[in-house]
């Protein structure tokens, strides 16, 4: 009889306990709930109308998809940057914990986990076009409510003690100190015309590089290295500059600064088709058409 008693009384204990976090939000699923519709709530891309990326754009990070030679399984498609907090620690607290980490994930669509704002480490007013060999800042709102808890995408040279999870190359993290270590420039990708585009404006929607400004290694995807996220399979980020034999660099470091389309309820510019005088099989078959 006494220990039925004592089983009728810590089943009770358990639902009082479970009523009280219920009340409060502290449910693993309700701080699942919250930590999706978080990350996963819709953001607005900036629309450039001149063509050019400036400062204080909302832009995804995009790298575009391309076979992985070094590797049989890899990820494939378009792979944007993300924002990854750590599956465990990110359920025991509504803040994300920092340093922060990422990934690059399959999506196509601007979310609270893949829209970077572009910010200038010079102090320029928002709105300068953002130009080639120019330091700047890739920030990130960390929750919906707060537009003032701002995380960086920062880099440091790697340790024993610190480096990426799978690569153990120079880690990438986000982190809410604003340093050097944030400051990242953005280059031409054909080495031959690098330095003539010095000084130029960056284009949105087209490839460029993307370096650590101290440490002059060049932003990758290592899309043969896996890592299970709460989002599912992603592929790992890092900062390393992969060369081919030619001295240039790979797909990996190639990055698209994706804006918003002009047209309203239309997808980003990347996944709009292109115009028929820009399109390279429209110009071939106008150029066979004039030779006949």
């Amino acid at each position: 009889m006494s220990t039925w008693r004592r089983c009728a009384g810590c089943g009770q204990e358990l639902m009082k306990d479970f009523l009280e976090k219920r009340d409060k939000g502290q449910l693993l699923i309700q701080r699942n709930r919250r930590l999706k519709e978080n990350l996963l709530r819709p953001m607005q891309l900036s629309v450039s109308e001149d063509g050019y990326v400036h400062n204080g754009d909302k832009v995804m990070l995009v790298n575009l998809d391309h076979p992985e030679t070094e590797a049989d399984l890899f990820l494939g498609g378009d792979l944007s940057l993300c924002l990854t907090p750590d599956g465990i620690r990110a359920y025991l607290t509504d803040e994300f914990e920092v340093p922060c980490g990422l990934s690059a994930a399959p999506t196509k669509i601007p979310m609270g986990r893949n829209t970077f704002i572009i910010l200038s480490a010079d102090r320029e007013a928002p709105g300068q076009v953002l130009r080639y060999g120019q330091s700047f800042r890739l920030g990130i709102t960390a929750t919906a409510g707060s537009e003032d808890k701002m995380l960086y995408l920062s880099s440091d040279h790697r340790t024993l003690l610190r480096s990426s999870k799978r690569s153990w190359l120079q880690e990438v993290y986000l982190t809410d100190e604003v340093s050097y270590l944030n400051c990242w420039q953005a280059a031409f990708p054909d080495p031959q015309l690098r330095l003539e585009y010095e000084g130029f404006p960056v284009p949105a929607n087209a490839s460029v590089l993307i370096s650590h400004c101290h440490t002059g290694q060049g932003l990758a995807v290592q899309r043969h290295l896996f890592l299970r996220t709460c989002f599912g399979k992603e592929a790992e980020v890092a900062a390393h500059t992969h060369l081919d034999s030619h001295r240039v660099e790979r797909p990996r470091n190639h990055w698209v600064l994706v804006t918003g389309s002009l047209r309203t309820g239309s997808p980003p510019m990347l996944h709009l088709p292109k115009p028929p005088a820009e399109d390279t099989c429209a110009l071939e078959q106008a150029a066979h058409l004039g030779a006949q």
